[in-house]
């Protein structure tokens, strides 16, 4: 079934809420976990679920996203059909740029159509989380469904942040509400709603149709959540696939993060350092694949003052080297340097990163390349670092590429 589908990868949005992290790169190529970016996880699940042709569709700030697809993703074979190919926006139905997610698939509608699959799988490259899409394919082939959307359960407080699914026992969806108000509880247990996640499965020719229509009605925002779903709800065969189910090769950490804000991005980096970790990335039968530097293996040496490196709970890259520096609770990409008696807390430090001696940092998203002066602190006084950084809700302090410190 994976040779007749045709699998999009949304990863052109602007990512605004992660700023300054988005702010030189789109929201998808930002670095995630220590190795890794966000992207990687959608095309890891790709890559395990057997499906071997992908068109990611690119808009916002792309070069590093295409980078590393090059670099790191070129692994299909061409002449075998196989491709993970980045599709730019090219104003193929007006002077325009995406307008929606349905505006993106239908402004693509010609490499839809001649690629001649039965089945159509629309996923998102912005989320953390593993999962078998054979299986969601499988399941609708088996309920001879027109849509599948892939589902699971949230608190109904949390609910209104998603499109919120009412479906039967036999999850045939009856009703789809795009972000309410007052997201509808399920029956069988009132202190939840059913969500949709955003990845789909379209039988093609329906889609197309769907498409279609949908850019002739002036009052569309062009959205699958907002203007497809909801009609398609009323006139065909939609299914619920929950998440974390029974079929195919279910993995064991069902975990699923939209890591759209600053906060949200940070807590889901922490999450990988709890004693045992909600998402695995030491699961040798998934692993995670990336783009990866030919960096030296990480280090501990002891400190120009004699004082011995610490490193507790975190993640290290390759080329970390730590001179006499304390890490706790963190999480270095390659070629970070902590120099003597610096101390790192509750941080997450990007690559080519350097600490100078007794600087201190707790509660930070450093971007890449920044020199901390020696001496400096972070993290510890809010409102000066206010005035120089950006500070999440939750009182994260994120520091962009880049950063240059007034001497």
């Amino acid at each position: 079934m994976q040779n007749n589908t045709l699998t999009f990868l949304l990863a052109g949005g602007v990512g605004s809420r992660l700023y300054p992290l988005t702010s030189k790169r789109s929201k998808p190529a930002v670095p995630f976990g220590g190795k890794y970016r966000i992207i990687d996880f959608t095309l890891a699940n790709c890559l395990h679920s057997g499906l071997r042709r992908i068109l990611v569709l690119t808009q916002y700030k792309s070069h590093s996203l295409n980078k590393h697809l090059r670099d790191g993703w070129s692994i299909f074979n061409p002449e075998l059909g196989e491709y993970i190919t980045a599709v730019p926006a090219q104003m193929n139905s007006g002077e325009h740029w995406y307008q929606g997610t349905a505006d993106a698939i239908f402004q693509n509608l010609n490499l839809l159509e001649r690629s001649n699959a039965q089945y159509t799988l629309i996923l998102s490259g912005d989320h953390i989380y593993r999962m078998d899409y054979a299986a969601m394919l499988s399941s609708h082939q088996e309920q001879g469904s027109d849509v599948t959307i892939a589902c699971m359960e949230v608190p109904v407080a949390e609910a209104r942040a998603f499109g919120v699914v009412v479906a039967n026992e036999d999850l045939k969806i009856t009703a789809f509400e795009e972000k309410p108000s007052q997201p509808t509880p399920l029956p069988s247990n009132p202190e939840n709603s059913l969500v949709s996640m955003g990845l789909y499965v379209f039988s093609t020719k329906l889609l197309s149709q769907a498409l279609r229509q949908d850019q002739h009605n002036n009052a569309s925002n062009h959205d699958f959540g907002k203007d497809i779903l909801p009609l398609l709800v009323q006139q065909h065969k939609v299914h619920a696939y929950k998440f974390g189910g029974v079929r195919g090769r279910v993995t064991p950490d069902r975990y699923w993060r939209d890591v759209g804000t600053l906060d949200a991005y940070y807590e889901a980096n922490m999450d990988l350092l709890k004693p045992v970790p909600p998402l695995n990335l030491y699961q040798c039968n998934w692993p995670i694949r990336t783009y990866q530097p030919q960096s030296p293996p990480a280090r501990s040496i002891t400190g120009n003052s004699g004082a011995e490196s610490v490193f507790n709970n975190s993640i290290l890259a390759g080329g970390v080297v730590i001179s006499g520096g304390n890490v706790r609770h963190s999480i270095l990409f390659h070629d970070v340097i902590i120099d003597d008696t610096a101390t790192i807390e509750k941080s997450i430090l990007f690559a080519g990163v350097h600490v100078g001696a007794g600087a201190r940092l707790q509660n930070c998203i450093v971007d890449q390349n920044v020199n901390i002066p020696p001496g400096e602190q972070i993290g510890y006084d809010l409102e000066k670092d206010r005035n120089r950084f950006t500070l999440s809700d939750k009182g994260i302090v994120v520091i962009p590429k880049d950063f240059v410190f007034s001497s």
